[in-house]
């Protein structure tokens, strides 16, 4: 269900088939995003409308989108730089200009699912806390080179039974913020069993992994 919530400077959308419950929101601004309660719950004018929109730049799966009224750029706006943050026992938090196959992505942030238990491939739906997934977000650094240009379009293109194959200037970064590598093409684990992660070892094939 997506909810639109217009308030005196910014609008508030928010899609909650794309929340992983990062919680940014709610812990970050309880008075804009009011939890466990009935009817209404979003007051996109109780902060400063910059506020907001810090809140929409936040949130790792573009569940929450924050446009201004005026028309300027809001929070799907493409970052200076692509970014694949890799969350400690969850998702890949992926914020650039993103394609999907061919076809444009509705905003610049997603998270996408590395345990293999999603129900959403290739994007998050949280079912890596249910199933126990593990996986470090601090893995060890790759010797990379600073890359010509470092934004720009990323396509993600899921693999049948296989890896994402992800294409175009990305850094890989730790949840600590730590670069560990800069690639223009790389294949990353989405069946949650690589000895290698974030990166795909070909386990898919012995675990008889299966998706589109």
């Amino acid at each position: 269900m997506v909810e639109t919530v217009k308030g005196r400077d910014v609008t508030v959308i928010f899609d909650g088939s794309r929340c992983i419950h990062s919680r940014f929101c709610v812990l970050g601004h309880p008075e804009v995003f009011v939890p466990n309660v009935k009817g209404e719950w979003i007051f996109p004018d109780a902060a400063p409308a910059d506020e907001v929109m810090r809140i929409g730049f936040s949130c790792p799966s573009g569940a929450i989108r924050v446009l201004r009224n005026d028309g300027s750029a809001g929070s799907d706006a493409a970052p200076v730089v692509n970014t694949l943050r890799i969350r400690e026992n969850g998702p890949l938090a992926l914020e650039a200009p993103i394609l999907i196959g061919d076809a444009p992505f509705e905003t610049s942030r997603a998270t996408l699912c590395r345990c293999g238990q999603s129900k959403r491939k290739p994007f998050c739906d949280g079912s890596h806390v249910e199933a126990g997934f593990t996986a470090t977000g601090e893995p060890a650094a790759k010797p990379s080179e600073p890359l010509e240009a470092r934004d720009g379009p990323v396509a993600v293109e899921p693999q049948p039974n296989g890896p994402l194959k992800l294409t175009g200037n990305l850094e890989i970064v730790s949840g600590t913020g730590r670069t560990v590598n800069r690639v223009t093409r790389t294949f990353l684990c989405r069946c949650g069993q690589s000895k290698n992660k974030p990166y795909c070892d070909g386990s898919h094939k012995a675990a008889g992994f299966e998706a589109e």
